[in-house]
């Protein structure tokens, strides 16, 4: 009866216990594991280069006429209208001025106006009448320069923009041309870069571009290509290039250093992209894990163009499929293995049997003997090995 017993015992065998020697979680556990649907998408990520920002509109407000600064109507660093008057300049000699040249002017209408009756009457000369209209006309002409000279005495913002700040006070003599005060419109903004010529046929207006600034990481401002020039550089052979950016609250400056990524992606062909660390390689064969069914499936695959971060598959995926990214170098993983995807930043799901999904990994990793294949990009690039143990 023992020795029957003893047999018996030897022929029933733990299930559980056979999964753990089989490499695979006990008690039928899913794995967990990290993956992406692939979908066609641009093989290019673009053309990427750097600039310089400068303001739409720049001037420095500069006098035409020398004088002394009786005013100044604003406030620097401020927000001015186009029109608005900056400067009032000392115009009591220009008034004067204007004020002799209508005196003379009425003067040489009245005798322009006796001159025209007397010609009627034929009294006069014709040429004496020519001459009173003529000297009218000059009275006219200089009226008009009066005024524009008085006019100059006040400087007026040429459009709306902030203006800067001013290098003079009240009381100061300017002379033609001094530098007064710079003032510059912000709104949209601009970017000049330069990209090679062999990036022509990539490039056109109207074109979107992303920018981005060390002054606030993480961010990035949208704009369009606005003009090309239209010729190549023969020193660097590279064409210039023009962008406008939004910028309605002005936290973008001119003279900022920025890094720009040029859209590329129309016309440009499409293929399936996986991340570089989903590719796995047992000697020259790469493959990746899918998932089908709640199982991994292993797909060997052929790989095409690299672009950064991601790998083209040529052959041996269809959009749609779910490639493992993170969990496919654990020991345990093979082809049928049980998987669960988790939530996008690796979460544990919340269910009661979640806190046995820990102990699979080193349920399998205790199996003797079990080898794991190594990320393809183990052979070449470092970013690639931490990716691959991360997953492990």
């Amino acid at each position: 009866m023992s020795a029957a017993i003893l047999v018996l015992a030897g022929c029933g065998e733990d299930p559980a216990a056979a999964g753990a020697a089989a490499g695979g979680p006990p008690g039928g556990m899913q794995l967990p594991v990290e993956a992406v649907t692939v979908q066609p998408q641009p093989l290019s990520g673009g053309l990427q280069t750097v600039g310089s920002l400068r303001a739409d509109e720049s001037v420095v407000v500069r006098p035409e006429v020398g004088g002394r600064i009786e005013r100044i109507h604003f406030e620097e660093g401020g927000r001015i209208e186009a029109g608005q008057p900056l400067f009032t300049l000392d115009a009591s000699v220009a008034r004067a001025a204007l004020n002799e040249a209508e005196a003379n002017l009425e003067n040489s209408r009245r005798a322009n106006a006796r001159a025209a009756e007397l010609a009627d009457s034929q009294l006069i000369a014709k040429s004496d009448y020519d001459a009173t209209r003529a000297a009218f006309a000059v009275d006219q002409a200089r009226v008009a320069s009066a005024r524009a000279a008085l006019s100059k005495m006040t400087l007026r913002a040429p459009f709306s923009g902030r203006i800067g700040l001013r290098e003079v006070s009240v009381g100061d003599f300017v002379s033609v041309g001094q530098d007064l005060v710079p003032l510059v419109r912000m709104d949209p903004i601009e970017v000049d870069f330069s990209v090679p010529e062999g990036a022509l046929s990539q490039i056109a207006s109207g074109q979107s571009i992303d920018v981005t600034v060390d002054a606030f990481p993480g961010e990035t401002f949208g704009g369009k290509v606005v003009a090309i020039a239209p010729v190549i550089d023969p020193n660097s052979r590279s064409v210039q290039l023009r962008a406008e950016i939004p910028n309605p609250d002005g936290r973008l400056r001119p003279g900022q250093f920025a890094k720009l990524v040029l859209d590329t992606s129309e016309g440009v062909a499409k293929g399936l992209l996986v991340p570089e660390q989903a590719l796995m390689q047992e000697g020259e064969t790469r493959f990746v894990y899918t998932v089908v069914d709640g199982k991994a499936h292993k797909a060997v695959v052929t790989t095409g163009t690299r672009v950064p971060g991601k790998v083209q598959v040529v052959e041996g995926l269809n959009p749609g499929d779910v490639v493992i990214t993170a969990g496919q170098g654990k020991p345990m993983m093979h082809e049928g293995m049980a998987v669960m995807v988790l939530p996008e930043g690796g979460a544990q799901p919340a269910d009661p049997a979640g806190a046995q999904l820990d102990a699979a990994a080193p349920a399998g990793e205790a199996a003797e003997g079990a080898t794991a294949p190594q990320p393809a990009a183990t052979a070449g690039t470092d970013t690639h090995e931490t990716a691959a143990e991360d997953a492990q």
